[in-house]
């Protein structure tokens, strides 16, 4: 069977809640690089802008789950600006040495709330927000698990959710496994850069695991590089 026909269950090195030191810093610069060199930014935007075009509101309170440093919400932030549009941003990773990185890397937005938070703990889901956003995040997750981060993204969420994370194909794996060994000088990125992606996901993949969480209403959109968008508006 092709390694490509099924998601990969190898854990990645950041799935260490307790990485820490320069190695986390560097890994944490050089994703920012990647995504920012790729592309992929903009299919977490553009989702937020689908919900906020079918709920209209003067201001929105958007949680950014599985924060890591905290890159994506300032992307959020920038285009919210752009947009004149008014966000309460709540940053929430597991690992509290990257919710401290966040906050120190974002000390110019003091607005922000940052949460180091399991996401299946149970106050997880009691603190509402309008929309959940989650960028390379699931794919850490089994199947399983991620049917259960569902319902609970569904418990917290009153207006929807937008999830942006990897499509799972030869071309993505190949080019991200040799652009990381040319150019990165961290191993963690060199390990799980290409791992991610196995990880990742196909369309059906998405449609499986949504309809097992009992969401029958979302949109799952395909973007370069190599990223699903899986819009959920309630």
């Amino acid at each position: 069977m092709s390694k490509f026909a099924q998601r990969s269950k190898e854990k990645e090195l950041m799935d260490d809640l307790n990485c820490s030191g320069e190695e986390l810093n560097q890994t944490l610069r050089e994703l920012k690089t990647i995504n920012r060199w790729l592309g992929g930014n903009y299919v977490t935007t553009s989702g937020l802008a689908k919900i906020f075009r079918s709920h209209p509101q003067d201001s929105y309170s958007v949680a950014d789950i599985g924060c890591g440093g905290g890159d994506m919400i300032r992307v959020m932030d920038d285009w919210a600006k752009s947009q004149k549009k008014a966000i309460d941003f709540t940053g929430i990773d597991a690992n509290r040495n990257i919710i401290d990185l966040a906050a120190v890397r974002l000390a110019d937005l003091p607005k922000v709330v940052w949460r180091a938070q399991n996401v299946f703990d149970t106050e997880f889901s009691e603190e509402k927000v309008d929309i959940s956003t989650c960028t390379l995040f699931t794919h850490h997750f089994t199947d399983s698990e991620l049917v259960k981060l569902l319902i609970s993204l569904r418990e917290k969420s009153r207006l929807g959710i937008v999830i942006n994370d990897l499509h799972r194909h030869p071309l993505a794996f190949y080019s991200i496994k040799w652009l990381t060994r040319l150019f990165s000088q961290s191993k963690m990125v060199q390990h799980d850069a290409s791992l991610s992606v196995l990880r990742s996901f196909s369309r059906e993949d998405w449609k499986r695991i949504l309809r097992s969480a009992q969401i029958e209403h979302f949109e799952v959109s395909w973007h370069w590089a190599f990223r699903w968008q899986v819009n959920i508006v309630f």
